[in-house]
């Protein structure tokens, strides 16, 4: 039987190498950058009237832009070993715009200093999960199965609520989502320790697009978690 609290003593040794703090430097910093985008591409969508009216008021379109970030996100992940690392880049930056646009329609829905205040809030909570994953010593990789499934459980329940409009059913599913993304978050990070630790040559472009996909990763819990989070705390205008 595997003891779930120890890692193989290699990739022990490999974490302390100039490769791994590298890659991990740069996963944190795409995802900010990531965020960075998303969130001036949604400040500047709220600030154009008539664009925000085209969008709310085409539901053509407003699915449509949802379609593109799917496909984008979903091409990106399953492609990018036949992709270069620029083209996994502009995609990854692309994403991130298209999430902005979208954004921006949501957040229009609740008062600047609520959605500042659960800015905060994600970052610190986001933070603290991720610091759990990089530094806990038990492996969380049956907790990471589970959560998957409940994600793909939350979606179902959210698609047929939006349908049924169960207003305490929506109250306990943005409860459910906080929890699930917070525990992705923290598998996720120990996963890309575990990936990155690996490597003995960050440089290599291989590595650069499987860092960009734990890049990707975390940014997807971040956006998950905010918006979640906004639902519960945020003040309506």
């Amino acid at each position: 039987m595997n003891n779930p609290y120890s890692f193989d003593p290699i990739v022990e040794e490999r974490r302390s190498s100039v490769s791994f703090p590298a890659l991990m430097s740069k996963v944190y910093l795409w995802m900010m950058m990531a965020l960075v985008m998303t969130a001036l591409t949604a400040y500047g969508v709220a600030g154009n009237e008539r664009l925000v009216y085209a969008i709310m008021s085409s539901k053509l379109l407003f699915y449509g832009l949802l379609l593109s970030e799917l496909a984008v996100v979903v091409l990106l992940s399953a492609r990018i070993g036949r992709m270069s690392f620029l083209t996994a880049g502009l995609s990854f930056a692309v994403y991130a715009i298209l999430n902005g646009v979208t954004m921006s329609v949501i957040l229009m829905a609740y008062t600047e200093t609520s959605v500042a205040m659960t800015f905060f809030v994600t970052a610190g909570t986001f933070g603290v999960m991720s610091l759990t994953g990089l530094f806990i010593k038990r492996d969380l990789s049956r907790i990471g199965r589970f959560l998957f499934m409940a994600l793909i459980g939350l979606i179902v329940a959210t698609l047929v609520n939006y349908f049924m409009k169960v207003e305490g059913l929506a109250i306990f599913l943005n409860y459910l989502g906080v929890l699930i993304f917070c525990g992705l978050t923290a598998y996720d990070t120990q996963k890309m320790k575990e990936i990155l630790a690996q490597s003995q040559d960050a440089g290599s472009e291989d590595m650069q697009k499987v860092a960009l996909l734990c890049s990707l990763s975390l940014y997807l819990d971040f956006i998950n978690l905010f918006l979640h989070l906004l639902s519960i705390f945020g003040d309506r205008d």
